[in-house]
């Protein structure tokens, strides 16, 4: 069973926008939209996708893309239900599964969850995200992120990211303050 500590954090309302994602926060009495660190963070990488989907092709990148998100979504489904200590998880799609199945020996390693997709945000940098997870791995506490990968090279299927996005880490981490 993992032990969850509550941070209360404040659920924010999300908006797209043209493409970009805002998350709504209140200011007082006023109701800011403050971008979300993935659209920042997806702008500054757009021209490394606008070439790979020229290297491949449209209808073959919209595939990839396509099975990646699907494959994402579900992981995430399945992490955060099992850090949820939910007895039973949700039934996707089998390589999900299997993917799952070989990470959780490293989710093992996570304790003392204090945020599992949470909302958090910064008036002064105008910035806002949802965390993946804040919580101890192997006994210190991280800001950590879950990714997919079908790359071999590139480990177990599930990357547990103790945040090596450096941006998105200090974003998150003004966040925390």
């Amino acid at each position: 069973m993992f032990n969850h500590i509550d941070l209360k954090l404040p659920k924010l309302e999300r908006e797209t926008i043209d493409g970009v994602r805002y998350y709504k926060v209140s200011d007082g009495d006023q109701l800011k939209k403050l971008v979300s660190i993935t659209s920042i963070t997806s702008h500054i990488n757009r021209q490394i996708f606008i070439d790979w989907r020229k290297k491949i092709g449209e209808d073959e990148a919209n595939k990839i893309t396509k099975a990646a998100t699907s494959r994402g979504t579900d992981l995430h489904t399945l992490v955060e239900n099992y850090l949820q200590n939910t007895s039973e998880l949700p039934e996707v799609q089998p390589i999900s599964t299997h993917l799952f199945r070989i990470a959780k020996s490293d989710l093992d390693n996570i304790d003392n969850i204090h945020a599992l997709e949470e909302s958090m945000y910064s008036l002064e940098l105008g910035i806002a995200g949802t965390v993946d997870c804040i919580a101890e791995y192997n006994g210190e506490l991280a800001i950590i992120d879950f990714k997919t990968s079908k790359n071999q090279n590139q480990g177990n299927g599930l990357i547990i990211t103790l945040y090596s996005v450096l941006l998105m880490l200090a974003c998150y981490t003004n966040l925390l303050v």
